[in-house]
């Protein structure tokens, strides 16, 4: 038995997910500026470290944030090409693609927000 899927539903998961993208990249540039200040107020060398660390971690995320974005936006062409061909069907591989990516952009949410919250705690202690 085939599962239907709503395409409505999953274009607007993609679509929440992209402004999530569009977020998550503002907020690293916003949280990039903090610890440039904190960078410049504290040499201590365990201040320098922990820098370091957020430094690494905020290119990480932005670099698996592109790629996400990317992903999401090849789903979309895909689902829109089948649906021009099918008029309402997509395929089963295309919407396990789409579930798959959904699930890595929550996953990312998740991981982000919890960095965003040891950021936060080391910036209270140092700025």
């Amino acid at each position: 038995m085939k599962n239907h899927i709503n395409i409505k539903y999953v274009k607007n998961l993609n679509n929440d997910a992209l402004r999530g993208i569009v977020f998550y990249t503002q907020e690293l540039g916003i949280l990039q500026e903090r610890l440039q200040e904190i960078a410049a107020d504290n040499t201590a060398r365990e201040v320098q470290e922990k820098v370091e660390h957020f430094q690494n971690q905020f290119s990480i995320h932005q670099d698996y944030l592109t790629k996400l974005r990317h992903d999401i936006q090849i789903n979309d062409k895909a689902i829109e090409a089948q649906l021009l061909v099918t008029d309402a069907v997509i395929s089963e591989r295309t919407a396990a693609e789409h579930a798959g990516i959904h699930e890595n952009y929550i996953t990312e949410e998740n991981i982000f927000n919890n960095l965003r919250h040891e950021f936060n705690r080391f910036a209270a202690q140092w700025m």
